[in-house]
């Protein structure tokens, strides 16, 4: 893809330097001018630069290259960007993820940070962010973008809040996947449901312990095989632990 680019990228082009591509960035933009101008502004500082300006595009170059940022725009002509953003994570994609958009809502932020976003620009931005917040991006090891835990049958992806038993995903409620996760990352540690509401249920104060042993019983039904004993162990006066 050929852009024109202004005076000063050119000039910053053409200077004799030693300096390596500082990262290779994937843009899915489909505004012209909008992609133009952020392409621009990459290439002044020396990194390498793809284009994308549809959904197809995106996933296109997402199955066979690998990135170090990936800028993501939320609506592209053929869908929205957080459905790219999900299906790359559930194949494991790591790049952090910045999007771009016009929603300024919390609830759509949130939207986008549960499906796997690193960070989140809102439209009109300015350039001099926009490389902050990609520098920042690139300062953070790779390995905390995604972590995947593993009990038994079951998978946890941490980032992309998504389950799955033999391969299938178990769709959980958000303090399902809390208490999951918590206790995942807490391989055979016990914890009294005191504990669990102090780590788990934090911010609710109203929640008691019979809050936890409710949303243990849920998550077992998801979770287990019939048959079999439960991947959540509990033993009375102790309380819950995760078992292999």
């Amino acid at each position: 893809m050929r852009f024109n680019l202004g005076p000063a990228v050119v000039e910053s082009l053409l200077t004799p330097t030693s300096e390596k591509p500082m990262a290779k960035i994937l843009v899915v933009e489909d505004d012209q001018d909008i992609s133009r101008s952020v392409v621009d502004c990459l290439l002044g500082k020396h990194h390498t630069v793809e284009t994308a300006f549809d959904k197809a595009g995106a996933l296109d170059r997402l199955a066979v290259s690998d990135y170090e940022i990936v800028i993501l725009d939320w609506n592209l002509p053929d869908g929205e960007g957080v459905d790219i953003l999900r299906s790359y994570r559930l194949k494991q994609g790591l790049a952090p993820i910045l999007m771009l958009t016009s929603k300024s809502e919390i609830a759509d932020k949130e939207t986008g940070f549960e499906a796997g976003a690193d960070d989140y620009l809102t439209k009109p931005f300015s350039m001099r962010e926009l490389t902050a917040r990609i520098d920042a991006l690139l300062r953070r090891p790779r390995d905390i973008v995604e972590q995947t835990i593993t009990a038994k049958d079951i998978t946890l992806h941490c980032h992309s809040y998504r389950v799955y038993k033999n391969g299938e995903e178990v769709r959980l409620l958000p303090k399902e996947f809390a208490l999951l996760q918590f206790l995942m990352r807490h391989d055979g540690q016990f914890f009294s449901t005191d504990q669990l509401l102090e780590k788990v249920w934090r911010s609710d104060s109203e929640s008691l312990p019979d809050t936890v042993v409710t949303t243990v019983k849920r998550l077992r039904n998801k979770i287990d095989e019939p048959g079999k004993p439960s991947l959540i162990e509990n033993v009375r006066g102790v309380g819950y632990r995760i078992i292999h």
